[in-house]
Formats: C-alpha cells, structure tokens, sequence
C-alpha cells in the first residue's frame, strides 16, 4: 500500500492527464451517452484488495466494471426529474473543490477561510435572483437539506412564539403547517424534525387545474387557528406543473397575521432570471426563507442548494444548530462559522462550482440558459398539443411539460409507453399523477438542451407509440 501512495504522488501529472482526457472524451460524446440502461449487468461484488492495485490500475477496473453503464444524466436529452447539466465552469470549480479540500466554515480564524467564498458567492446568487442582501445563506446537499434548514429555524422561531425553546427542550404540542401542494422533501423534512406531516392543514388549491394555494381559503384556514403560531409552506415552482403561489397576496396575509413564511423554490426561482417570467416570483423576498437548489437549474454538479433566511433570524439559528459543547469556537455571533448556521459540521466547499459559473457567465449567461430552457419546454408542449396521440395534462407555465396519451382508455398504457420510451436511451422522463391521470414529466433545466434535441425526442416518441399500436 506504501508503495502505492508514493507511486501515486509521484505519477499525480498522469494520473490527471489520463483522468482529464477520459472525463474530456465523456464530454465529447454526451449527446451520444444513452440516457438509462435496458440491460443491467449482474456484478459479483469486488472483494477488499489486501495491498491495493494503486490508482491507474483502480481506474481500469472502474472502466472495465462501471464506466459502461453510467448513463447521460448530465446530457441534454436527460428530462427526468429535474436533473440540471454542469456547465464547463462549474467542472473546474468542482475539481478545485477536490484539490484544495477545505472544511467550510470559518471567515477570519487560523485556518480555513474558504467560508469568505461561500458568502461572495451567496451574494452574487441574490444578485442573480434579484433578492436582496437581507438574506443569510449557506449551501446544502440539496433541496432537501434547504428545505430542513429553513424549517428548523422555523420550529425554533414558532417555539419562541409560545414561550419554548424547541432547540433545549424538544417539541411539545402540535405545530400547525400549512400548505397546499408540498414537495416530498418538505414532508420529509417535517419528520426529520419531529413535527409530523400528520401536523399539515391542506389549503385547497387555486382551481382543479392549478396546484397553486386558494389564497381565500388559506386566509379561511388563518382565521381558523385564532392567533395560533403557524409554518406556510408555499410553492415557487410545484414539480408536476411548475405552479406558483401568489407571493404578493401571501404578503398582505403576512402583514394581517403572525406566522412563518418559507417558499420551497427549488427551481422555478429561477425565473427570476427569465425576461418573460420573471413576474412569477413577485413578492418572494418578503418571506422569511427560501430554498433554491443549484443542483438543478443553475447547472452545477450535485450536490449543491443554497438556503436563504432573513438574518434577523440568525439568533434563532444559531440557537438551532450551534455547537454548544465547543467552547473553544467561541461566541457564534462574534466569530462567524457556518457550523452554527446550518446541520453540518463537516462540508466541502461546495460554493466554488456556483462561483465559478456565476464569475464564468453572469448574469446575461445564466438569463439566455433559462429563457432558452423556457422556449424549448412551450415549443415541446405545442408540439404534444398538435399530436393525434399525446395530450398536456396542464399548461406549460414555465420550463417543465406534463402530458399523457390522448386516449383516456389508453392510461393502462402509459406506463409501458413511458418504459419503452426509456429504453431507447435517446430520452429520459419520469413518471407522474396529475388530476386523476397517469401522466409524464419532462422538465428542461440542462444549458446544452436545444431544437435538434426537442425534434429527436418527439421523432422517438411517434415511433415508441408507432411501436406499440
């Protein structure tokens, strides 16, 4: 093993070189990466080696095992989910990441303080979504951690409503959440924290076509709780249609009764960027947090989500997270460290990839990727809405497509449709129910996404359905 690490450091030139000319010939051919793999292949676990074979040989074997089956997530044909690309930009902030390794936390104390980036780069994202610098944030492993993060503070700040202190003494007593089209992650991170998705008071929602919050309904569901501290979850982008609640109606809420405010805008956010949208998130910075997730539609590689709370807040969040059996870290509000302000301790410097594709494309970058994901997502749904054999389950209301086969006696089928599309390896969506449908999800978030790709993948589908008549 000794030997290993000596050959390593001394060979580190060629073990990058040949590193950068495989990732290089991945980038390359991209387009041409299948998007799923139809034939998995069974693998007989790799043992422990006793010495190690040393890194070359340790790609090779990668190569030979896995490097065959690792699909186009990154690619522009990859609809699923809401996968965003890397640009070029965030690639070398990522492998800087790795280099340098840093432990993220502290701004002016002897040692790491590679937290200085992160708070730059949290800038330059308020910037770039228009919010202003009122906000404290950090980054997180994703939407989910955001969403955990700010409602933890929120735990905190309902507690100190009716006189506890969550953080010391636990939670006791129900916490009331409203919502109306919650993410999953949002649920989750109720249960991580011991509040309980069984807490949740459903507000109706716009109409039957819409996921959005009935904002009379809510106010309804206010006067209901008769002053009671709440938690609103609202939506900047729900993930079927890409709704979004009506920020400035919210407002006049907040300014009437005591509560509050987080908007889970893992994506939709982003259209604040946008020439055309940039009106769906009117209002959002009244909130008292946001969560954005840059894993997604600021294309940077995973794993990577911003929270944003209004430092106003920021006792009730060193009070949630702090470490407080660490004396030698000092007061958390004098000697800033981001151990205090979010769940981990121990954090890359996951800012470096956003700062650098920030610094790399600006503001005009980051407004021509999302108008152009925009374009792509109505011409996309104009096209499903002039086919014989798909359908749009809602409308296109910025830059993810909901659709399902024309013929309502066909929904058996979706499923089959959706499998054989998938195999194809041209195109990856992912599965959803919308308004009683089985339906499809494509949602275009990806910077290399165009035209060429848009008319490939509706060629595959006529013939997928062509297939299957």
């Amino acid at each position: 093993m000794k030997e290993h690490l000596k050959n390593d450091l001394e060979n580190i030139n060629h073990l990058l070189d040949i590193t950068k000319k495989q990732g290089v010939e991945y980038l390359d051919f991209i387009t041409n990466r299948p998007t799923s793999v139809h034939h998995i292949p069974v693998w007989e676990q790799q043992g422990l080696p006793e010495s190690g074979y040393g890194t070359e040989e340790a790609l090779q074997i990668f190569n030979k095992r896995f490097e065959p089956v690792m699909v186009g997530s990154s690619g522009p044909r990859y609809l699923g989910f809401v996968t965003g690309g890397t640009t070029p930009a965030s690639i070398v902030g990522d492998w800087l990441t790795t280099i340098y390794d840093q432990n993220t936390q502290s701004t002016k104390g002897q040692g790491d303080i590679s937290a200085n980036i992160e708070l730059e780069t949290i800038q330059l994202i308020l910037k770039l979504l228009g919010l202003p610098d009122s906000f404290l944030g950090g980054f997180v492993t994703g939407a989910t951690m955001s969403n955990f993060t700010c409602l933890a503070v929120a735990r905190q700040w309902q507690g100190k409503e009716q006189g506890r202190d969550v953080a010391k003494e636990g939670v006791s007593g129900p916490v009331k959440i409203l919502t109306a089209t919650p993410h999953s992650s949002s649920i989750k991170s109720l249960s991580l924290l011991g509040l309980g998705s069984s807490n949740i008071i459903k507000v109706k929602t716009a109409g039957d076509d819409r996921e959005a919050i009935c904002i009379q309904d809510l106010e309804d569901q206010i006067v209901k709780l008769n002053g009671d501290p709440f938690i609103l979850i609202s939506s900047g982008g729900t993930v079927n249609t890409v709704d979004f609640d009506d920020f400035s109606e919210i407002k006049k809420l907040k300014d009437k009764y005591r509560f509050w405010w987080h908007i889970d805008a893992a994506f939709g956010g982003f259209a604040a960027c946008s020439t055309t949208h940039s009106h769906l998130v009117e209002g959002w910075e009244y909130a008292d947090s946001i969560t954005v997730d840059c894993h997604k539609w600021l294309n940077v590689p995973y794993e990577s989500a911003v929270f944003l709370i209004k430092e106003q807040y920021k006792v009730l969040q060193v009070e949630t997270f702090q470490n407080s059996n660490a004396p030698y870290l000092g007061d958390p509000l004098e000697n800033f460290g981001y151990l205090n302000f979010l769940p981990e301790n121990s954090r890359r410097l996951k800012a470096l990839p956003a700062w650098f594709s920030l610094m790399a494309y600006g503001k005009k970058g980051y407004q021509y990727i999302i108008d152009n994901n925009i374009s792509l997502a109505n011409q996309f749904g104009q096209m499903l809405d002039g086919s014989q054999d798909f359908k749009l389950l809602a409308p296109v209301r910025l830059n993810t497509v909901c659709f399902t086969l024309r013929d309502d006696e066909k929904q058996d089928e979706v499923g089959r449709f959706l499998e054989v599309l998938n195999n194809t390896g041209k195109v990856f969506m992912t599965p959803t129910f919308y308004n009683g449908h089985k339906g499809i999800r494509a949602a275009f978030v990806n910077w290399m996404t165009n035209e060429n790709d848009i008319q490939l993948i509706f060629k595959t589908m006529n013939d997928v359905i062509a297939e299957l008549k």
